[in-house]
């Protein structure tokens, strides 16, 4: 591991005076003395503890996690970020596995799998069972299996971090880092972290039904330009199954009983032209999104050709017959 110096732990903290110190001294006894703490407003004696503690701390100037973890990465200096929750559920023991594929590897970004050591009561099954179909979905939008791309243990490149688009200002910033990772081609590396339950005294600022609603709006959201098929057509797909169900009920009800329904066949219409519409763009946007993908490999491998094929010491000038010494003459 290099000197802490080109590593800072980044800690977003609202309200978590009863752990924060011994998040702190814990990652002090590792060797990463480099510690940011960004605080979202706590109403407790939160950032006075972390400043004991011996870690800077700043208030983000807006509110939520997602916009805290940008303000913050804008203001490092090192070279690597680690971001982890100042909860206690992390160990500070798992940071040289989190970095190692930073530092030895080629990896941009790496994701702590809370799953491959998860212990008992860390999280509730309601939560499982959310996280399951949240990374379900996004293997099935985005083809990259993560495991676990709402887990709060990050490390990363700070110079990749800056690359990617990052709008979400509250709990969906994790999901939206795995989009933009997927998305740009960066390199990311799983590795298997240890979750633990949280201590006595210690609350959580995640609301499952309402956060969970945000992470899955915000996955879906993203698959507009990652994925657009899928984006487009779902919405599609369902607008004319809706459209086809509506028109069947109407020629039912017509050779039936002899009842028609024009208002509702005008609405199955307008709702099968609108789903096959849908349709269309979307696959039209998949071969947009598929050339313009195409032409960008095409462009890094002519970069990559154009500087394997140049010189790598600049070509010696050599004399002319001119600057030559004139020949004597036998």
């Amino acid at each position: 591991m290099p000197p802490s110096a080109d590593i800072c732990v980044l800690l977003p903290t609202l309200d978590e005076s009863a752990t924060i110190v011994d998040v702190i001294e814990a990652y002090q006894g590792v060797g990463l003395r480099n510690i940011l703490v960004v605080d979202g407003g706590s109403g407790d004696d939160t950032c006075e503890l972390a400043r004991e503690a011996g870690a800077t701390v700043i208030k983000q100037s807006g509110t939520g996690k997602g916009q805290a973890i940008r303000e913050a990465v804008a203001r490092i200096d090192a070279e690597y970020v680690l971001m982890a929750d100042a909860d206690m559920t992390y160990r500070a023991e798992d940071a040289e596995r989190m970095l190692e594929p930073l530092l030895v590897g080629d990896f941009e970004h790496v994701i702590g799998n809370r799953f491959a050591d998860m212990e008992s009561g860390a999280m509730t099954k309601l939560n499982r069972v959310g996280n399951r179909m949240i990374n379900r979905g996004f293997t099935f939008i985005h083809g990259e299996n993560y495991r676990d791309i709402l887990s709060g243990y990050r490390a990363f490149r700070t110079d990749s971090f800056r690359q990617l688009t990052l709008s979400a200002d509250g709990f969906g910033i994790e999901t939206e880092m795995a989009v933009e990772c997927a998305k740009n081609g960066v390199k990311t590396e799983v590795v298997p972290v240890t979750y633990r339950q949280r201590p006595d005294g210690s609350s959580t600022n995640l609301h499952p039904v309402k956060d969970g609603g945000i992470i899955f709006l915000e996955l879906y959201r993203k698959a507009k330009t990652s994925n657009p098929l899928f984006y487009f057509g779902s919405v599609g797909l369902a607008s004319t199954i809706t459209g086809l169900g509506l028109a069947a009920f109407v020629i039912f009800r017509w050779i039936v009983d002899g009842i028609g329904h024009e208002i509702i066949a005008v609405g199955a219409t307008a709702s099968l032209l609108f789903g096959v519409q849908l349709l269309m763009f979307g696959v039209l946007a998949d071969l947009i999104l598929s050339l313009h993908r195409e032409q960008l490999t095409r462009i890094d491998r002519l970069e990559s050709d154009n500087f394997e094929d140049s010189p790598s010491q600049p070509r010696e000038s050599t004399e002319t017959e001119t600057d030559s010494p004139p020949q004597k003459p036998e």
